[in-house]
């Protein structure tokens, strides 16, 4: 069992000292906080052994998890990598594209695996889905928020959005092109409503949505590709896809045809994939945990989170 030791203890941090606890493939060792008081206060709540020197939790494990705010992740990401520890860092990897790449560089000179926590391609309904999306076209995503406190200091875009970023790059095969985007800040000194276009050289278009000052919460991908739609609702993790085929010389009387203006006829039928009730912050992390004991690339690679960041700093500056 790999030694782990989670650094952070606010709502999240504490989520992942659980679930590494449960898992069958970690030891956890213990935690680190800034604050010594909240520290206390969750060992004596939950039992977990309180480290008050950094680098004396580091030392003492083989994976470290940071689950920070933003603005550390880099600092933490160093000390861990430096210190040959393998990381396993919240999204976005880092404040800054440059100390996103910066992580990628330490992380090869000092041969360790990092994965980053881009929880959603861990989430039941698009891993269900996932293979089944193959060159999409047009893609469009809403990502909708009641207010919460948490989280407004960074923008929306790097908050929420990020998530269908990092799923949309997952699955496009292409460079992006162009990028255009608009937000708007409402309550927060950041935007907190944000709208972006995002254009590869394929020729595939992606529109996203993102908002955390919602009346509802809402996450819901579409993406569309030839004769088929693929629908992802993270928030429920329901999908559906929905395809066509030539429609059958001979019709039945339940068969759902569309004929053209040429008169060639489609038949839409129904694909949906079973989906398997999981945990998507501990599979996210059982998987990295595998691809350290078997030394293969994890799911969500350092570079595959600095692309998504680099992504969505882009759309900000759109603003």
């Amino acid at each position: 069992m790999l030694k782990a030791g989670v650094l952070g203890a606010g709502h999240l941090g504490k989520i992942h000292l659980r679930l590494l606890q449960e898992s069958k493939n970690y030891e956890l060792v213990g935690f680190y906080d800034v604050d010594e008081d909240t520290g206390k206060k969750v060992e004596k709540e939950f039992g977990y052994k309180y480290f008050n020197d950094l680098d004396a939790l580091i030392a003492a494990v083989d994976m470290v998890d940071v689950v920070t705010p933003t603005l550390s992740h880099f600092e933490m990401g160093k000390k861990a990598i430096t210190a040959g520890k393998h990381l396993f860092v919240e999204k976005p990897i880092t404040n800054t594209v440059e100390e996103a790449e910066a992580l990628v560089e330490l992380a090869k000179k000092h041969k360790v695996k990092g994965q980053v926590g881009h929880v959603e391609r861990f989430n039941p309904a698009f891993m269900a889905v996932a293979a089944k999306i193959e060159n999409p076209m047009f893609i469009e995503t809403h990502r909708l928020a009641e207010f919460n406190p948490r989280g407004t200091d960074v923008p929306v875009v790097l908050d929420l959005m990020i998530h269908d970023i990092d799923a949309i790059l997952s699955v496009v095969k292409s460079e992006v092109k162009n990028i255009s985007a608009s937000g708007v800040s409402v309550i927060s000194d950041t935007p907190d409503i944000a709208n972006a276009r995002i254009e590869f050289e394929n020729g595939c278009v992606a529109n996203l949505t993102a908002s955390r000052i919602s009346l509802k919460n809402m996450r819901k991908s579409r993406f569309f590709q030839r004769d088929a739609y693929i629908s992802v609702d993270f928030l429920e993790k329901k999908c559906e896809v929905v395809k066509m085929k030539d429609a059958p010389v001979e019709e039945g009387d339940f068969d759902m045809i569309l004929q053209n203006a040429e008169g060639v006829k489609k038949q839409i039928y129904f694909d949906n994939p079973e989906i398997n009730p999981t945990n998507a912050i501990l599979d996210e992390l059982d998987t990295f945990a595998h691809a350290i004991n078997n030394d293969t690339t994890p799911i969500v690679s350092l570079e595959q989170g600095t692309r998504a960041l680099r992504v969505a700093k882009q759309i900000i500056n759109s603003f």
